[in-house]
């Protein structure tokens, strides 16, 4: 009905409606266009998403696109070398093989891929590690530039009528969110400011991360994800600039009040302790207790926490409880043992870290 060679299909998700009409009009162009595929030759695949899991490590979810891609199999998939150690449906259930058409989850990458990236399955594998390891080295030399800078200046050196460009290294908690805000950043460019997104990758925060924005005059921005401890102390020490954030309208607003002069008073989170997970007790009337050893700093009664798991964060709230033996406790200490349960969440796991923090208001330096 608009003309073209697209053709459209009215569907409802909701109530089925145009279901059976879609999967025959896909038919239909498969035909018509002479769509197919080899299920003989080696797979070629496309990354959708990618993300750090635990206990399985770099994670993708792919969709061949020819081939068949087998368990034991050597690929390439970007910067990213693997080997296909197991292979997952769109159920979750473990598969041998998938052909073209199928989406499958991939565990055995090295590295998290890029979103788009294309995964090939390769039968030399020392020079598919050498292809990797030039096409990694070739996209840090890419990133490479001159100074750093922090929003807070950002303003400053507009005023001098300079044309400025305001690198960011994006890390989020999944591909494709980080794919999404590179994107919505990217677009926030003006006449003035040219934003570019040197780096979007998924996972904690980490010292390279601090190296590269040490070295190409960038500002971190994490998504969902912290700085690991070393990576703070070390963008402490170089004074890179790290945004942390968990709603993106809120890091989008900031990025704009920057470029336009008009950034607020913020609030600097000061971090108080961490403390590791040991055991987990569930206690009518109460849910989930975490049995804790309080590893660095002290864990206050009133303070905010996050829960954090591989350094991703998944949960941010307040402490309902805190006990040291079986006494309501105002703080705890280095090296001492507790019981703690969190507002509104009970899943809890033995090895997860509870950050504590309280948040103090601190107005921009706009001079440089």
């Amino acid at each position: 009905s608009y003309g073209g060679d697209v053709p459209a299909v009215r569907v409802s998700a909701k109530t089925r409606e145009g279901i059976e009409d879609l999967l025959d009009v896909v038919l239909l162009v498969a035909e018509m266009q002479d769509l197919k595929a080899n299920p003989d030759r080696p797979a070629v695949a496309t990354v959708l998403e990618a993300k750090l899991d635990k206990g399985r490590g770099p994670v993708a979810t792919v969709i061949v696109r020819n081939g068949t891609l087998r368990v034991g199999d050597h690929f390439l998939c970007g910067a990213v070398f693997g080997k296909v150690r197991a292979l997952f449906d769109d159920r979750g259930r473990p598969v041998k093989e998938a052909g073209p058409s199928m989406p499958v989850e991939i565990v055995g990458l090295e590295a998290l891929p890029e979103v788009g990236d294309t995964l090939q399955v390769v039968t030399d594998v020392a020079k598919a590690r050498q292809i990797a390891e030039y096409r990694e080295q070739k996209a840090r030399e890419a990133a490479q530039a001159k100074t750093r800078v922090s929003l807070e200046q950002l303003h400053t050196q507009l005023r001098e009528g300079e044309v400025k460009e305001l690198n960011i290294i994006l890390k989020a908690d999944v591909g494709g969110t980080a794919e999404v805000l590179a994107e919505t950043l990217q677009k926030l460019s003006t006449e003035k400011v040219q934003i570019r997104v040197i780096s979007a990758g998924v996972g904690a925060i980490t010292e390279s991360d601090v190296d590269l924005a040490d070295a190409s005059n960038a500002i971190i921005i994490g998504f969902n994800v912290r700085p690991d401890r070393k990576a703070q102390e070390r963008a402490e020490q170089e004074k890179v600039d790290i945004r942390l954030h968990t709603i993106i309208y809120e890091l989008t607003d900031e990025i704009k009040k920057a470029m336009v002069g008009m950034l607020e008073p913020v609030y600097r989170e000061v971090f108080k302790g961490r403390a590791e997970v040991k055991e987990i007790f569930r206690i009518a009337k109460v849910g989930t207790v975490a049995g804790c050893v309080v590893v660095e700093g002290v864990i206050p009664r009133d303070a905010e926490v996050r829960l954090l798991r591989d350094n991703v964060v998944v949960y941010t709230g307040r402490i309902e409880s805190l006990k040291r033996f079986k006494n309501d406790a105002s703080e705890v200490r280095q090296g001492q043992e507790c019981g703690m349960a969190l507002a509104g969440f009970q899943d809890i796991k033995p090895g997860d870290i509870i950050e504590a923090f309280v948040k103090e208001k601190v107005a921009p330096e706009l001079g440089v």
